[in-house]
């Protein structure tokens, strides 16, 4: 079954190369299309779209992130309602 999530991850996520690592995870895992970006509030935001196995695998790795991050929080959102936001590419899973 296909899912998509739009997620939020608090903490220390950006100036440690989390979006680097979010599309190198994506990409060993397999099957995720999607973006990932820093938000001005500190957060990083991750919408993806891929078979479900898939897609649980990814957010189970957000939890943990990089080596130097420190995830305090991850917040599954609503869908997007900011049109200036890329829609998913099938088969790309891109840092903006």
């Amino acid at each position: 079954m296909i899912r998509e999530v739009y997620l939020k991850i608090d903490g220390r996520v950006q100036g440690i190369g989390f979006r680097r690592w979010a599309v190198n995870e994506a990409q060993r895992i397999g099957g995720i299309s999607g973006w990932v970006r820093n938000e001005d509030d500190g957060s990083v935001e991750i919408l993806m779209r891929g078979e479900e196995d898939s897609i649980n695998e990814m957010i189970k790795s957000c939890y943990q992130g990089p080596m130097f991050a420190r995830v305090d929080k991850i917040s599954f959102l609503p869908k997007i309602t900011n049109y200036f936001l890329p829609a998913i590419t099938e088969g790309r899973f891109i840092r903006i």
